[in-house]
């Protein structure tokens, strides 16, 4: 693409941050260093049309954590460490609601159920016997128990009798939330070129050059916030995770409300429009599932339906009216990468799978950086 002189002129020179991704992390990026350099020019470059990855994609789950998922992450990290993990999502889902309010991203409070299948009876038992234990762990955040028993209220088969359920946990339109972003980055004079990749960099003293798939230009500092494409830009350590998702079309007097995990969280599920919103199952194929590419298969797919039928909505009639997928970062611990590449170039991914959560939260921690 052969740019004319105002173009270059006018978007492309003399910038001062250039953020890539436009996801929640870029964006709450932008809009914080914004506040912290009024007059600076800031340009956020994004991959797609719309914000790619999973910012627009995920399931919209105000979450922190199941017990099953808490209790996983206690074989890999330490009491200490869940504790703070547990910590950034409520306080990155404060920020969140702060920043944009509850009314605009449609929160509501609805409570989270964790499921478990017939198949699951250890798993079920393990997590009951250990309940108390990770109460304890997490009182000092919540001041109270988050985890207690609740009946098959929701008349869901082929699954243990009670569920696990928790009150801190709500949804949010996820819509919603990225439309406010971005209409709020526009009004805070930040620039957002759509469908631009970036395709390498360079630093000569305190310049940064960037190449990519339209044009060149130099920026002073550059921050990446691509979570599950990070590892087309950077040597950290992100795996790309994808994930796929269905809706169904509105079914009348739907009596299913909440988000619900289920199968160790590797299936999730909640109410949005008169719909049931269904994503997961990359533990079918996890290999398959690495990827960065947008696309379904027909495996997880098929499982999806399957799962909707036999367990979800086993009495209802249902049609699927969309399926899409979405690209997450993940990788050997749940910390995010939050860093400083070098004096001009700057990091924020492998978010795990908690965007919503603590997304805001890492582009505050971001800007910080500079």
């Amino acid at each position: 693409m052969n740019l004319s002189y105002w173009e270059y002129k006018t978007w492309l020179t003399n910038v001062d941050f250039t953020i890539v991704g436009s996801g929640i992390v870029g964006l709450n990026c932008a809009l914080q260093l914004r506040k912290q350099y009024p007059t600076a020019k800031i340009i956020i470059l994004e991959r797609g049309m719309l914000p790619q990855g999973a910012s627009t994609k995920n399931a919209g789950f105000a979450c922190f954590g199941s017990l099953s998922e808490i209790l996983d992450d206690l074989n890999t990290h330490s009491e200490e460490e869940v504790l703070n993990l547990v910590k950034k999502r409520c306080n990155g889902l404060q920020l969140l609601r702060e920043t944009l309010g509850d009314a605009t991203i449609d929160y509501k409070p609805l409570g989270g159920y964790e499921l478990f299948t017939k198949e699951d009876t250890e798993l079920y038992e393990t997590c009951l016997a250990k309940k108390q234990q990770i109460n304890q762990l997490l009182f000092p955040v919540f001041q109270e128990n988050v985890f207690r028993e609740v009946p098959n209220t929701f008349q869901f088969q082929q699954i243990q009798s009670q569920y696990i359920f928790n009150k801190f946990e709500g949804q949010i339109d996820t819509g919603n939330m990225m439309n406010a972003l971005l209409k709020k980055a526009v009004s805070n004079n930040i620039q957002i070129l759509n469908s631009v990749t970036v395709d390498a960099f360079s630093e000569t003293g305190n310049t940064v050059h960037i190449t990519t798939n339209h044009f060149d230009f130099h920026t002073k500092k550059l921050l990446i916030a691509t979570n599950g494409f990070a590892s087309q830009l950077l040597d950290e350590h992100v795996k790309p995770a994808r994930a796929q998702v269905v809706i169904t079309k509105p079914i009348p007097n739907l009596h299913i409300k909440g988000t619900f995990h289920l199968d160790k969280g590797y299936y999730y599920f909640r109410n949005i429009d008169n719909r049931i919103l269904f994503g997961g199952g990359r533990n079918l194929d996890f290999k398959a599932e690495e990827t960065t590419e947008l696309n379904l298969t027909e495996l997880i797919q098929r499982k999806l339906e399957e799962i909707l039928k036999t367990t979800i909505l086993p009495k209802t009639p249902f049609e699927i009216a969309q399926r899409w997928s979405g690209i997450m970062g993940v990788g050997s611990q749940k910390k995010a990468i939050v860093k400083p590449l070098s004096d001009n170039v700057f990091c924020g991914v492998r978010l795990g799978g908690m965007g919503v959560a603590i997304g805001s939260l890492v582009g505050k921690e971001l800007a910080a950086l500079v």
